[in-house]
Formats: structure tokens, sequence, C-alpha cells
């Protein structure tokens, strides 16, 4: 189809701070806050509904909520002390003196709204606490819940991040998400009609996706007016479905090389002005099973910086401003 086709190359924007080759998170935050700013992980212990059943039960084919989260790992704490200890640690590993109370695992808009403000504002009565993230499921996302993040992102910074991982139906299948990509689609133009910043998660290298595949998907997403993007790899942690595949030796894992291509693929079709906040996932060794390179810090980073380099590339090079999805 002609909207699958790449349009020419175009030149590199200068909003990257060099040497870079996209638009990192660090550069977005000096702009917007004028210092450094860190992410404090907070867990609201609230379930999932591919979880409890609201959905379907058992949740992803990848997923333990511990290994995706410091917070989890900790046990249930109450939000202000989760606050204070995540400032105190930072402070002191970083010298940061702002915050942003990322509520990370498992799916954060999924209670009653009531719940929900009560659990938001308790995260943001700190001063030193200038903006609230909300990692959720696109088909977490009721209106009320919208309009909730929309009067807060009048009060504070906010952004909303999605869950997506491929925008391949037969892709969320066989991940078991519960949910298809029209449900992202529709989720994200209901946010971004209430001003609110939308945040998508994508996992590339995974089980029968193509590398076009990974470029169709990286296509659509520069269609819809992204805030920020994470990219990650798929890697495998204990005691999930995913485990019992990859030991089968029915899941293969792309090599640190082949992955960071993908991610080039990916960037080179994605809006110059996204916000690239990773570029490959992170869990703890005591949860890793592979691949090794996981445990390597800043592996997948360097690792697509030097892919940039040897193709000479950049975010947002085929990306076409004129292009719709189809699919939406």
């Amino acid at each position: 189809m002609a909207n699958d086709q790449d349009s020419a190359p175009v030149a590199q924007p200068n909003v990257f701070d060099p040497p870079a080759r996209y638009y990192a998170l660090s550069a977005y935050m000096r702009r917007e806050f004028g210092g450094t700013v860190r992410k404090i992980s907070v867990d609201a212990h609230f379930s999932c509904p591919n979880i409890d059943g609201t959905v379907g039960r058992g949740g992803c084919v990848f997923c333990d909520a511990a290994s995706f989260s410091p917070s989890r790992q900790i046990g249930l704490v109450e939000i202000d002390d989760q606050i204070a200890d995540g400032i105190t640690r930072l402070q002191r590993r970083f010298d940061a003196k702002q915050f942003i109370a990322y509520f990370q695992p498992s799916t954060n808009t999924h209670a009653p709204v009531d719940v929900l403000e009560r659990v938001y504002r308790s995260a943001l009565r700190r001063p030193e606490i200038v903006g609230i993230a909300i990692g959720t499921r696109p088909d977490a996302c009721p209106d009320p819940v919208l309009d909730l993040l929309a009067t807060l992102a009048r009060e504070t910074w906010t952004t909303l991040e999605l869950g997506l991982q491929s925008s391949h139906d037969r892709t969320l299948n066989w991940l078991g998400r519960g949910h298809d990509y029209g449900q992202f689609v529709d989720a994200t133009m209901r946010a971004r009609a209430r001003n609110l910043q939308v945040g998508a998660h994508v996992i590339l290298g995974l089980p029968g996706e193509t590398r076009e595949d990974v470029r169709t998907t990286a296509r659509r997403l520069g269609t819809l007016g992204l805030h920020s993007i994470k990219i990650h790899h798929l890697y495998v942690v204990k005691g999930t479905r995913l485990e019992r595949l990859w030991r089968a030796g029915e899941v293969a894992l792309p090599t640190l090389e082949e992955y960071a291509d993908l991610v080039v693929d990916f960037l080179e079709r994605l809006s110059p002005e996204t916000v690239v906040e990773r570029v490959a996932g992170e869990v703890g060794d005591e949860y890793l099973v592979a691949p090794s390179w996981t445990a390597i810090k800043h592996a997948g980073r360097n690792a697509v910086d030097k892919a940039l380099r040897a193709r000479d590339s950049y975010q947002g090079k085929y990306y076409d401003p004129e292009r719709r999805d189809p699919y939406a």
C-alpha cells in the first residue's frame, strides 16, 4: 500500500542535543523544567484488567509486575512514604531537586475516579514533585478518568503512558494483551482531544514480526501526535509464560546488534518532536533470564548510538508529517 512506503529522507532537525541523533528525555526535561528531573516509581497497588478477569486472567505473556518496577519490589508502602523515600534516594544519587511521580506498575487508571483522584493528589503534595505520569492500558481509559487527568494537567505537568507494544493485532493476540490497536488509537485521540500528553510503550523484536512490521508500527505512531515513546526489547523474566516458551525453543530473541538495527528503523520513521524516553528495557539481575546483554548497563543505548552513527541516521529521517494512518 502506498501509505506504507517511506517518504524521501529529510534533513536532521536541530532540536537534538549534539551529538545525539534522537530527542532524548534528558534534553526534553532540561528544556521543560530548566534542569534535571527524575522519575519516582510509585505503586498504588492497583490490579490489571488482564489479570483480575475484567478482560482476562494470567496477564500478558511477558508479565511479572515486580520485575518491571522498583516500587513493587519493596511491598505495600504508603504513597507518601514512597515519594519521600524516592526523593531521598535520588537526591543522594543524582543531586536532583525536581521529580515526577510515576505510577508505573499494573494499570493505574483501573479504579473508581474518586479513588484515582485521591491517590494521584497524594503523590503531588510535596513541592519537589513537579509532575505526574500515569502508566496504564489503552482499554482502561474511560472518559471520566481522562477528564480527571485533564483537570490535573491544568494544574501540573501530566502525561498518560499507554502500553501498546505493537500496532499489529496478531502480535497483540500472541502477547495476550487483551486489546487491539484500534483501542489504542481511540484512547490516544480522546486523550489528545483533552490536550493531554500521551506516551506509548512498544517492544521491538517480537516473535513473528518482520523488520517491515516494526517500520509500520513506527509509521502509524508517527501519525498520532505522541508526546513520548518508550522502546523496549523483548527480554525474558523468571516465572512468566514467556520463560516457558523460550526454554522450549519456541521464542527466539534478537541479538544486541539486530535489536539496535530495529530501533534505528523505528526512530527513522518517528516524528522528531516525539520524546524518546528510552531505547531499551531494564530489569534486575534477580529476575532476568535472557538475553544476557540486558544486564549490562547502557548496552542497548550504546548499541543504538553506534548503529545510528554507522548508518548516519537520526530520528525522523523518513518521517512524513502529511501521512495519515488508514488503520485509525
